[in-house]
């Protein structure tokens, strides 16, 4: 992401989304099967995670930005955009964790069969 905005010139919405979009395809994997051993259904579970990734970016970087530049209004356009990386990636952790956990790969209840007697 910092490579991409600050070495490539690329803005601060390219940057950090390129990030997560390819961090993301190995999140994926590695919380479905080793963080929270999720065992429900794939596409499902895709589409949730999807969802969760998309909201909880929007909402880290979104909130980072306009939070940076009031913060830093004194410094350059760069500075508060590297530090609004920094408060978005922050938030996106701590967002998307608990996204994926009660939501993404949230333990699917099973339902009981009647027992004859």
């Amino acid at each position: 992401m910092f490579v991409l905005y600050n070495v490539f010139d690329c803005s601060y919405w390219l940057s950090s989304a390129a990030n997560y979009f390819f961090g993301s395809i190995l999140s994926y994997c590695l919380n479905r099967w080793y963080t929270f051993k999720y065992h429900g259904s794939t596409w499902r579970s895709v589409v949730k995670f999807t969802i969760n990734i998309v909201v909880c970016y929007f909402i880290a970087y979104g909130v980072a930005k306009p939070l940076a530049k009031a913060a830093l209004a004194d410094s350059s356009k760069s500075v508060q955009e590297n530090v609004a990386m920094v408060v978005g990636m922050v938030l996106f952790v701590l967002l998307n964790y608990l996204g994926q956990r009660f939501f993404a790969f949230k333990k699917e209840k099973k339902t009981e069969e009647p027992q004859e007697a």
